[in-house]
């Protein structure tokens, strides 16, 4: 009989120390569970996220510091540390920083991945 699958215990993650210790750009904290998706996205100046729409679910965008732009559906929508946005399922998004550096956290309802259709998926392996 396998063992019952064991989740760490929950911890308290600073968004804000994780954006500023990030040197880089791109994603510098992520979770993945059985429900929910998060991460947290840093982008340098001029960087950003191309346009692209997410057919399958809605998304929570928390600025965690400095200020960005996300233009939905084309309107453009400042986005400074501390605000929200909920992205509709099915809209048109893009994001820049319009400073520095923008960090901001991505939430949403977990979801299948793009995943080759011969491919055993990850959750489906023995142990899980």
């Amino acid at each position: 009989m396998s063992e019952p699958r064991r989740d760490p215990p929950p911890a308290v993650v600073d968004l804000a120390a994780a954006a500023e210790a990030s040197a880089g750009s791109g994603p510098v904290w992520s979770h993945a569970g059985e429900d929910l998706n998060a991460n947290l996205v840093v982008l340098g100046a001029g960087g950003g996220v191309a346009e692209h729409v997410n057919a399958e679910v809605e998304v929570l965008l928390v600025a965690v510091a400095g200020e960005g732009v996300v233009t939905l559906d084309g309107a453009r929508l400042t986005l400074r540390a501390g605000q929200a946005l909920v992205v509709p399922k099915g809209s048109r998004r893009a994001i820049a920083a319009s400073g520095d550096r923008f960090a901001y956290l991505t939430c949403h309802r977990r979801r299948g991945g793009l995943w080759p259709a011969n491919a055993p998926r990850p959750e489906d392996r023995p142990g899980r």
